[in-house]
């Protein structure tokens, strides 16, 4: 049974920085390409960032670059999520997901994902 477990969220004020964990389990992210993607309250799923399966290429929504960093550690068959500067509105709930993959594919689309997470909440005060 394949399982994504998403920790790290919290209450932080504006300008700290969370690092989010999506650990996995039934499968083995050395063959995924591991997305997170972030849903606020009456808006729709937006992906954030994610990376390819041989961890060589990382993609980022455009408004993400820089302050948000995805990696990941095949040992420990998780990935992160480091969250830099954030604002209030990064507040939301953050997944993550898993599309198979062999190499340098990085989707963007949640369709494109074939497992999630049930997501942590991330909360962002002024």
């Amino acid at each position: 049974q394949v399982q994504l477990v998403e920790s790290g969220g919290g209450l932080v004020q504006a300008g700290d920085s969370l690092r989010l964990s999506c650990a996995a389990s039934g499968l083995t992210i050395r063959s995924y390409a591991v997305g997170w993607f972030r849903q606020a309250p009456g808006k729709e799923r937006d992906f954030v960032a994610a990376i390819s399966a041989s961890g060589r290429l990382r993609n980022y929504a455009d408004s993400l670059k820089g302050p948000f960093t995805v990696s990941k550690d095949n040992a420990k068959n998780t990935v992160y999520l480091q969250m830099n500067s954030l604002k209030p509105e990064d507040s939301a709930v953050y997944y993550c997901a898993a599309a198979v993959s062999s190499g340098l594919y990085t989707p963007s689309l949640p369709h494109e994902y074939a497992y999630w997470g049930q997501g942590t909440q991330v909360t962002v005060s002024s």
